[in-house]
């Protein structure tokens, strides 16, 4: 039971705690929400210096501005204006002025105005940018920069200044961490040994490698060089083309699917279908792999190499293991011949170019195909100096149905067309009359004279020579074989054809009626009939 003296009492107690909770309550909902504490101290802009500092409330947004060799603090970056003003609740700060970033003393960069969102860190910079990393300065009016990532935008046009290279463009992006910059549209790179211009194009400040990922044309006072895809280090001179690179000079053309370059060295490696043109000594080079010393102008070819040499609409293919060509160096005054002239007739003039004294050698399974003459042998030298083929090595020579083997030949051009074939030691001439006549003369040397690329004369010496020829009636009928010997042997062509057969001095012979040959006295020693090595088309020089 409730005793009822004490009820007023506990009313009034009742009454004095719902009255202190009510207010509690009350008190709690006015009190204001305690923001919390930002836990980004790097996003916290302090102003270390200044000479003038005002605060104020606009929108409900505290404004801080600041005036006067301005300093400001943002962790590792440090701000310098001539005036700032700083929205505490966005925190965009908006300087302007002789504005200097120094983003962690690695990064400078200068503006006359300023816009930074410290939520990202990004700050877009107007008039007179200049963006340094000690390596590299980026020139522009307008530039978006990114401090945490470290990677500088511009869009409104800008150079490059990296040494004493300048690099301009329409676009530009710069990565700090790589000192990669990447220009796109009229990207125009000089440097006082090259002139680069592309579409595209990626430089490093720090290595001076420039990397290219679209057409580009790199002009310099060794040449000019056309490529789609490479590197070229700016610094060393070396570089590293694909896609089917190009490069030409005064006197050379070159292409190929990869070309590599050392400038210092004057080296040229090009490999993947390569072709080489020399247009000052009318030669073409083609080949898996070329290398070209362009200091001492030589080049070596591998890889099925075949050379092309070329004049008034004729062409001399040349197909062999490996190719070489190179500069003979000769005393000043050496006479040679000139213009190429006849071998025989030993015209003789001072010519003392690089074009009179240049050589090629072609080593291992030579093959030679003209349309007068086709040849084999193992190896070949060629020279300007005397406009003569040198063949070693088992060579055979054909020209229509007649086949010249001996253990050596020389054979000499005039306008690369061919004059005389010198054949010495075991030197055997054989003319198909049909596939059961075979003419044949043989000796220790031979001497083939040409007339319009076809052979005309020929005389062979020997101890002695001999010879088995096949005579002809009017009616082109067969009269017999003859077999003879002579000190020395000539023989006339007509039309391709061994016509006649003419001996000098200790002449014995035989004739033999066509039915009464006997099968042992049908060839000489030495005859071979070497048909399948023959070379039938230029085509098969590539094969």
């Amino acid at each position: 039971m409730i005793n009822k003296k004490l009820l007023p009492g506990l009313k009034y107690i009742i009454f004095c705690f719902s009255f202190l909770m009510t207010a509690a309550i009350k008190l709690h909902a006015q009190q204001p929400a305690i923001p919390p504490v930002p836990t980004d101290t790097g996003r916290v802009i302090q102003i270390i210096q200044s000479n003038n500092l005002r605060q104020k409330l606009v929108d409900s947004a505290e404004i801080e501005t600041a005036a006067g060799s301005v300093i400001m603090k943002e962790g590792l970056t440090t701000f310098y204006c001539d005036s700032v003003m700083i929205n505490r609740k966005t925190n965009i700060v908006e300087a302007f002025g002789n504005v200097h970033i120094n983003n962690n003393d690695s990064i400078h960069t200068y503006a006359s105005y300023l816009k930074y969102v410290a939520l990202d860190r990004t700050a877009f910079l107007k008039k007179n940018v200049r963006l340094t990393d000690k390596k590299g300065t980026i020139f522009t009016d307008e530039m978006e920069y990114n401090l945490r990532t470290g990677i500088g935008i511009y869009k409104n046009g800008g150079r490059v200044v990296n040494g004493s290279t300048i690099l301009t463009s329409s676009d530009g992006v710069y990565y700090s961490d790589t000192k990669d910059v990447y220009f796109k549209k009229n990207v125009h790179l000089v440097d006082p040994k090259y002139d680069i211009k592309s579409d595209s194009l990626l430089f490093n400040t720090q290595t001076q490698i420039a990397t290219f990922i679209a057409p580009t044309r790199i002009t310099s006072k060794d040449g000019i060089v056309d490529t789609k895809s490479g590197t070229y280090n700016l610094k060393t001179g070396e570089a590293n083309f694909y896609e089917r690179t190009s490069f030409r000079d005064s006197t050379r053309f070159g292409i190929a699917d990869r070309i590599a370059l050392d400038d210092k060295a004057g080296l040229v490696q090009m490999e993947g279908n390569a072709k080489l043109v020399d247009s000052t000594n009318a030669v073409i080079v083609l080949g898996n792999q070329i290398l070209l010393n362009k200091k001492n102008n030589s080049f070596l070819a591998t890889r099925k190499p075949v050379m092309i040499l070329y004049k008034d609409n004729d062409s001399t293919y040349v197909a062999a293991d490996t190719l070489f060509s190179g500069i003979n160096k000769r005393d000043s005054l050496v006479q040679t011949p000139a213009n190429e002239e006849d071998t025989v007739k030993k015209t003789i003039a001072v010519n003392t170019s690089d074009t009179a004294l240049r050589y090629f050698i072609a080593f291992h399974h030579v093959r030679i195909f003209n349309d007068s003459l086709q040849a084999v042998s193992d190896s070949l030298h060629y020279s300007n100096f005397d406009s003569t083929f040198k063949l070693f090595g088992e060579p055979v020579a054909w020209n229509g149905n007649t086949q010249i083997t001996g253990d050596t030949m020389h054979l000499y051009t005039k306008n690369k067309k061919p004059q005389r074939l010198y054949v010495f030691n075991n030197s055997i001439i054989v003319n198909k009359s049909n596939d059961a006549m075979y003419n044949q003369i043989a000796g220790r040397t031979l001497n083939a004279y040409f007339k319009d690329g076809d052979i005309d004369y020929v005389r062979v010496k020997g101890s002695p020579a001999e010879s088995i020829f096949y005579p002809q009636d009017d009616d082109s009928a067969y009269a017999g074989m003859n077999r003879s010997s002579g000190d020395v042997i000539d023989a006339y062509f007509v039309k391709k054809e061994l016509n006649k057969v003419k001996f000098v001095n200790n002449v014995d012979g035989v004739m033999y009626p066509i039915k009464q040959i006997p099968a042992d006295r049908k060839y000489l020693t030495n005859y071979k009939w070497l048909d399948k090595r023959r070379p039938k088309n230029k085509l098969e020089l590539f094969e």
